[in-house]
């Protein structure tokens, strides 16, 4: 039997010009505090935005079990279903945290999407910095929003400026924010203003598209 197709969790109007899909982290389904966080502030700024899940996380929510993420063909292609199912890419932006955003990243040209949100993108591994994620990125395209954290320990600013990257990408840097933005309390800086201000960067990204 077929897997199911994706479902959604909505946010903001449906008249919106752009639609803006966002996927999930490896480790956090689509309704954690992080996603529901950036859905509904990029809502309340007039985007609608849609939420899904990849297979391997629709399957811990119907049993419980753990599961490691599904490997990345199965990512893509449910990305592409994700796009189908949305309607005409011209007016989607795709994206979404850490893996979710990065497998956004890999088809969003192929996929001739409107645009592409990153948030907290893994540059490498936690604790690999030579082995990076970059090559596509030096071709990429499609115009690009990367929100990252300054001390992200999967690209942090200064492994960044070591990257090539294409100049249809800009960054958004959330001050001393680690890999979901959160701060060091001694930073001066808050959590919830990192999230405020990268909604805001998003926000004023799409609006340019």
């Amino acid at each position: 039997m077929a897997a199911p197709g994706p479902k959604f969790l909505w946010n903001g109007p449906e008249e919106s010009r752009l639609t803006v899909a966002l996927a999930h982290g490896a480790g956090a389904a689509m309704d954690a505090a992080f996603m529901a966080a950036f859905a509904q502030g990029l809502a309340d700024h007039g985007l609608r935005v849609a939420r899904f899940e990849f297979p391997y996380m629709r399957a811990r929510r119907a049993d419980g079990g753990r599961r490691p993420p599904d490997r990345a063909p199965v990512l893509i292609a449910c990305w592409h279903e994700v796009i189908a199912a949305l309607g005409d890419p011209s007016r989607l932006v795709i994206g979404g945290k850490s893996m979710g955003g990065r497998i956004a990243s890999l088809i969003a040209d192929e996929a001739e999407v409107a645009g592409l949100v990153c948030l907290g993108h893994p540059f490498h591994p936690p604790g690999r910095p030579e082995k990076t994620r970059t090559a596509h990125l030096a071709a990429l395209t499609t115009p690009t929003l990367i929100v990252q954290g300054e001390r992200d320990a999967l690209g942090n600013a200064a492994d960044l400026a070591g990257y090539s990257l294409s100049p249809a990408i800009r960054l958004h840097w959330c001050a001393d924010g680690d890999h979901g933005f959160k701060p060091r309390k001694v930073s001066g800086h808050t959590e919830a203003g990192n999230w405020t201000t990268a909604i805001a960067a998003i926000t004023e990204f799409i609006a340019g598209l």
